[in-house]
């Protein structure tokens, strides 16, 4: 085992090296393909959410792309794509269950996803060149297949891990901003509806993340939890 320190070492290092290379590329990216959000449907709820949480505003900026799409920058800026701003114009979507993502994006950059990001990113590349280095010992051919296949699944189950937090955060926020969790739940709904009629225009944000059908009963869980009325003593 020990012949694996240095290599595993070295993706570690290699991983931070290309983390940080991929959050300066897409900072630049977001600077220079974006602008201040000014529908006022949506930011008025912003700022509903923003008192709420006792904060002067929640900067949100549109990403002029097309893809459907919420994303949290490393710098706390909450973004929403051209493309969802699309799909409300032609009222596909609400001002509400913008929000909704809104909220949730809030989430990542509350719970400090950004950074865990990076440490589950590091640590999945070490598991990768721990297992192909074991498992093609063993399996010649097709152990880095395996292994490949082990560390996918593996920052698969994390990611969701993060998005299930960000959800539960979002469903608090809309309660206590007066939103409330309806949007939340409908936007799973059409997002589902979505990418049934095109898979090819699937939102990003569904592709390595829980089912909605599973969002939406723990949204719901939180619900009954959060919000059962206190009983008395007996």
């Amino acid at each position: 085992m020990a012949a694996l320190i240095i290599p595993t070492l070295i993706a570690i290092g290699y991983a931070l090296m290309m983390y940080r290379f991929s959050v300066w590329r897409t900072a630049k990216m977001l600077d220079q393909q974006s602008r201040p959000l000014t529908d006022p449907s949506v930011t008025r709820l912003a700022d509903r959410m923003a008192a709420a949480l006792d904060i002067p505003a929640i900067p949100v900026h549109v990403f002029e792309v097309e893809p459907v799409n919420g994303l949290a920058a490393p710098d706390g800026r909450i973004f929403l794509t051209r493309g969802f701003l699309n799909r409300k114009v032609r009222g596909e979507v609400t001002a509400e269950e913008l929000a909704a993502v809104i909220a949730h994006e809030m989430g990542h950059v509350a719970l400090g996803h950004t950074r865990r990001r990076m440490i589950d990113f590091t640590g999945q590349n070490a598991v990768f060149v721990v297992l192909s280095a074991v498992l093609n010992r063993f399996l010649p051919f097709i152990g880095f297949w395996i292994a490949n296949l082990i560390s996918a699944a593996l920052a698969a189950r994390l990611s969701q891990r993060d998005e299930y937090e960000a959800d539960a955060y979002a469903t608090a926020l809309l309660i206590k901003s007066g939103i409330g969790t309806a949007p939340q739940k409908s936007l799973f709904r059409k997002l589902d509806a979505m990418t049934k009629a095109n898979r090819g225009d699937m939102p990003a944000w569904l592709l390595s993340h829980p089912s909605s059908a599973d969002r939406i009963a723990q949204i719901e869980a939180n619900e009954r939890r959060w919000l059962q009325p206190a009983r008395l003593p007996s």
